[in-house]
């Protein structure tokens, strides 16, 4: 059976893609590996040890374009609004609060932010599937 492990993305500046998840996600550098032209940061919480890898490449200038391909990452958090009010306050900009209704009953509760490089985060309220 296969393990999801980590997603990666391409990011422009590493000080600012990591502050924006250790804000926005309370992510930490679990690794960090330079290499000759690129550099690759694995971060993750304590709460699991699925990781986003930042990879960094070295010489690009231009931002990296996500086609039409790319949607979304997706975490859960135990309480949405007060996640809501903590990015807002940190100044992350999150969209405002949505809730899906399937067959009359709630299926969920969530908002997106945005990286420094454009990638979308769905924040989900904990409940039904999205544990």
């Amino acid at each position: 059976m296969a393990k999801a492990i980590h997603t990666m993305i391409r990011v422009m500046d590493e000080a600012k893609s990591v502050q924006f998840y250790i804000v926005a996600l309370g992510l930490t550098i679990a690794d960090r590996y330079p290499f000759d032209g690129f550099t690759l940061i694995y971060l993750r919480n304590p709460e699991n040890d699925f990781e986003i890898e930042l990879t960094i490449n070295e010489g690009r200038d231009e931002p990296y374009t996500h086609g039409t391909g790319y949607g979304h990452i997706a975490v859960a958090v135990d309480d949405l609004d007060g996640e809501h009010a903590r990015l807002a306050n940190a100044g992350i900009e999150p969209t405002p609060i949505k809730e899906f209704f399937r067959e009359g009953a709630l299926m969920a509760r969530f908002f997106f932010i945005t990286d420094p490089d454009g990638y979308k985060i769905e924040v989900l309220q904990r409940h039904g599937r999205y544990q």
